[in-house]
């Protein structure tokens, strides 16, 4: 379950979040909607740790995550893939690299052999089998975007977060 209580958040003066109270419960699906700037980004960094609020406080599966060390984090952020929005892949790094950030950055205890099993496994799940040695200036838009989507689910994570998941997306 994710749980959000009394959420507050700024920019400088401007008020992003604003006492923002959500639980999800496990098998849920919410869906977020609100123009430009309303805070759907703001408020799903905060649940995968990467913003801290102001005020409030977020719970994942009844444990607070909000003042949690990175180290602390990185058991949490196992368990919840993101696809950010553009897909924010790493321009300096293959494919394979991007899709397999994730296990290298918070597992620390993965085989070489299960990374590229596993990046390849995520990579087929969103039909873009063998191309992890492409650079992501190879790929079109769609691709990019499916390519967000394998490293979302190469971890194999509980918990899934989409920002705009649908904006060019090629059908699968």
């Amino acid at each position: 379950m994710i749980e959000l209580k009394n959420i507050s958040k700024s920019f400088d003066t401007h008020k992003v979040l604003d006492d923002l109270n959500l639980s999800i419960e496990k098998g849920q699906t919410k869906v977020i909607i609100g123009r430009s700037g309303c805070g759907k980004s703001v408020l799903l960094k905060h649940i995968v740790g990467l913003l801290k609020p102001d005020s409030g406080r977020v719970f994942i599966d009844g444990q607070e995550i909000t003042n949690l060390k990175e180290k602390e984090l990185d058991k949490f952020r196992m368990r919840i893939g993101m696809v950010f929005q553009g897909g924010a892949l790493f321009d300096s790094m293959t494919v394979g690299e991007n899709v397999g950030f994730g296990l290298i950055e918070h597992s620390h205890q993965i085989s070489r052999k299960e990374l590229l099993e596993r990046t390849e496994e995520a990579l087929c799940m969103v039909n873009l089998c063998g191309i992890q040695n492409l650079m992501p200036s190879e790929l079109s838009g769609g691709m990019k975007k499916r390519v967000a989507l394998a490293r979302a689910l190469c971890i194999r994570p509980e918990i899934i977060l989409y920002d705009e998941p649908t904006t060019g997306v090629d059908p699968i």
